[in-house]
């Protein structure tokens, strides 16, 4: 068997939030905790799995993470377009 995504579940500090599962992927969560608990040799609830797959996700996507990058202030793009010859001393 291939080596799943997720690795074993930490205990950290939840924050509520409520959704809805289309049954389908809710099968396909169940599905998984119990591959996981095979694999780990841990009990895994299916909650428990939700923010661990986001955070991989998002981390997973560039898109986002570019997104997410400030802006590059002005000023700085000034020095990085001058010619390496330029000298602003001079």
């Amino acid at each position: 068997m291939r080596k799943l995504k997720l690795g074993p579940i930490l205990d950290d500090r939840p924050v509520k939030l409520t959704v809805e599962l289309p049954a389908e992927l809710h099968r396909d969560l169940l599905a998984y905790a119990e591959a996981l608990s095979r694999e780990t040799g841990q009990k895994v609830e299916p909650t428990k799995l939700v923010a661990p797959m986001l955070t991989r996700f998002l981390a997973s996507d560039r898109g986002f993470r570019a997104a997410r990058r400030p802006a590059p202030r002005p000023h700085a793009l000034n020095r990085q377009q001058a010619p390496p010859s330029c000298d602003p001393a001079a």
